[in-house]
């Protein structure tokens, strides 16, 4: 009765023996695992992964001391699959046997984490529009004044200042309005997301010869609403600040890869939608320092000397404004961007 109820939790159960050898798990630890019970029954559990973070010593010691124990977060490394983020809590239900419950939790924490990056776009979009409007309304009087004060001068050397005023003024001005983003309101349109990215290659190619660009498109990926202009901006800013970032790293055989795959049933913040287009542009480059990583997407920040800061701002914008988002991921030698696009997209 116990392991049929079982069977049908949506929580990954196994069963192990004295040997940390399992003797039974539930269908939903089969999915978890991607093994079948007939494959992995009276072979040890641990020795099935890569890496296992310690669970094989936590499993000893709670059936040594017949307590149970927890552990949270725990990184697991299938066979030949995909880093996993779990909970794990190990029962002893004598010295020869031993529950374990696992819960995965890399979807909980990408949706807290997309949850918090929605958040600081909000937060940053009301910030920047009311910098630019406290520091615009002045930054017009100045060189309103600078241009009267111009045509009343009589000595010519003094019109050297005023137009240095002038030109400041249009500079920041400049800034101010690149900080906001795209300033014009957004067309969407049937898209067809691999047009972009070809044009973003030929365009990369043509800047970077040296780089190697590589394509891994899914065919069959739909058209999805959005304004071909701005998305162009939003990947092609990846796109260069990837590039630059090898150039500076002086990473040998320089590569990028431009990806695109469906997702399904794919949460993104709060919201459950059918489709989701990803659009993941990937580098073999130096990497992104990890004090940077958790702001990358605010204005005026930058990793290099000479960076405005402002490329990734724009192009999260962007995706912002197709209900979607930027993600990345970056250890040294494979940085990743993630676009993702919502298919049904609404637009405000």
């Amino acid at each position: 009765m116990y392991q049929r109820l079982m069977e049908h939790l949506s929580t990954a159960v196994l069963l192990l023996d004295g040997g940390l050898r399992v003797t039974w798990m539930n269908p939903a630890a089969e999915a978890l695992l991607s093994l079948s019970l007939s494959r992995v029954q009276e072979r040890e559990l641990c020795p099935l992964m890569e890496k296992d973070d310690g669970m094989a010593a936590v499993l000893a010691k709670a059936l040594e001391d017949c307590h149970p124990f927890t552990r949270r977060e725990a990184r697991l490394v299938l066979m030949g699959g995909e880093p996993l983020t779990v909970d794990f809590t190990a029962t002893p239900l004598s010295h020869t046997e031993l529950l374990l419950e696992v819960e995965p939790r890399d979807r909980l924490i990408r949706i807290s984490r997309e949850e918090a990056l929605i958040t600081r776009q909000e937060i940053l979009k009301v910030l920047t529009r009311g910098l630019a409007h406290e520091v615009k309304n002045p930054l017009g009087g100045i060189r309103g004044a600078a241009q009267l004060l111009d045509r009343d001068l009589e000595d010519p050397a003094q019109h050297d200042f005023t137009r240095i005023i002038i030109e400041e003024a249009d500079r920041l001005r400049d800034l101010v309005d690149s900080m906001l983003g795209p300033n014009r309101v957004m067309r969407p349109q049937p898209l067809n997301i691999h047009r972009v990215l070809e044009r973003v290659r030929s365009l990369v190619l043509a800047e970077s010869p040296g780089v190697c660009v590589e394509r891994d498109y899914d065919p069959s990926l739909p058209d999805l609403a959005g304004d071909e202009a701005q998305m162009i901006q939003a990947v092609l800013n990846v796109a260069r600040n990837a590039v630059e970032a090898m150039h500076e790293g002086a990473t040998v055989a320089p590569r990028l890869l431009l990806r695109t795959r469906a997702r399904r049933q794919f949460t993104l913040g709060a919201r459950r939608h059918r489709l989701v287009s990803e659009v993941a542009i990937l580098d073999n480059g130096p990497g992104i320092p990890e004090a940077l990583q958790a702001t990358l997407f605010y204005p005026m920040i930058s990793g290099r000397a000479d960076g405005s800061g402002l490329g990734l701002s724009i192009a999260q914008g962007i995706l912002h404004q197709h209900q979607g988002l930027i993600e990345c991921e970056s250890v040294p030698g494979h940085t990743e961007f993630r676009l993702l696009i919502p298919l049904e997209a609404r637009h405000d």
